[in-house]
């Protein structure tokens, strides 16, 4: 029996990879989001479902007969506790693409005791390092320091990511955080660049040496690592901070942008240093795959855990990465002479 997700904000530029990745993946969507007009317009051949995140009742109403939701509308700050306790009332697994820190953070603490799987942050940002750190490691738990480097080409941010960004920035009144001494703290230093040996043929490039993205909260939460940073290569850093950079524009069937990446993890153990690297095309478009590939693999039965947990603590991270082989190439290395 083909199984049907619920994907709320369905209409959004993330929303609409996952609606035709599911359909790729042989699942029968439910489009839900606030603009009951932009769900018919957008996706006239399946069931929509409008309801307002502040509308638990249409929230309730829009989930009934689903197998899962995965909620794609940022920012998640406003939509996050209520679409995941949406799913808990209905006893559904909750998956969303959160790249918020403090959102992500919000979910595991509401979720603490849950029992229904939960998995935010199951996305490029958050996710995807996640399972490649987790994959590294095999079966270490700890681990001296992390560094996720994204080395993007360009970012071009929709929207909804400048409205999260905002959102993020009001929330901390301006401040910066970090993850240090094993925690989050929020500090008011300027940024500092370095340059950062990607994989080729990036190569070398200057990069924003503490661009903190959600891997602070996703990895730090199965793995005891007291320090963790990420970097962003300095022109898309840049982009980001544009206010006259475009939103994304699709140059391929799939609706890609020509945006690549690299995601460069440097993993220090004592036994030696460990990296693993992953490229390939458009930030958003990769996370479909990723949220989807979750609700498959959750459906079955492959959840390592119970309650709210991040990729690489669900799921086995190794599995999950071959599995991802069509939209990303992915390499594994160890090494005991530093980096």
């Amino acid at each position: 029996m083909t199984k049907t997700i619920a994907v709320y904000g369905a209409t959004g530029h993330t929303g609409r990879f996952v609606v035709a990745e599911l359909v790729r993946q042989g699942f029968t969507p439910i489009v839900s989001g606030r603009n009951a007009e932009a769900l018919k317009a957008e996706w006239p051949d399946f069931e929509a479902r409008p309801a307002a995140a502040d509308d638990s009742h249409a929230l309730d109403a829009a989930l009934i007969g689903a197998d899962a939701v995965i909620n794609t509308a940022g920012p998640f700050a406003l939509t996050g506790a209520a679409v995941s306790a949406a799913a808990v009332r209905a006893g559904i697994p909750y998956v969303d693409v959160a790249a918020e820190i403090e959102a992500n953070v919000d979910t595991f603490a509401a979720h603490r005791d849950a029992t229904t799987p939960i998995v935010p942050a199951m996305a490029f940002y958050g996710g995807l390092g996640d399972l490649l750190v987790s994959a590294a490691l095999g079966d270490r738990t700890s681990a001296d320091e992390v560094i996720v480097a994204y080395g993007l080409s360009s970012w071009h941010p929709t929207p909804g990511t400048r409205i999260a960004g905002q959102i993020s920035h009001d929330r901390r009144n301006g401040r910066r955080v970090r993850f240090a001494d094993g925690e989050l703290q929020y500090h008011d230093d300027q940024p500092s660049q370095e340059d950062w040996p990607f994989p080729e043929p990036l190569g070398t490039r200057r990069v924003v040496k503490e661009f903190t993205m959600a891997d602070v909260v996703t990895i730090p939460s199965h793995i005891a690592v007291p320090k963790l940073r990420t970097a962003m290569t300095l022109e898309a850093a840049g982009d980001l901070a544009g206010a006259d950079t475009p939103a994304p524009k699709a140059v391929d069937e799939l609706g890609r942008s020509d945006q690549t990446f690299v995601v460069d993890v440097l993993i220090r153990t004592p036994e030696g240093d460990l990296r693993a690297t992953a490229h390939g095309q458009d930030i958003y478009a990769i996370t479909a795959p990723l949220a989807v590939g979750a609700v498959r693999r959750l459906l079955a039965g492959e959840g390592r855990t119970t309650g709210v947990a991040s990729a690489g603590a669900m799921f086995d991270p190794a599995d999950f990465l071959d599995e991802l082989a069509p939209y990303l190439t992915v390499t594994i290395a160890s090494s005991t002479n530093g980096s």
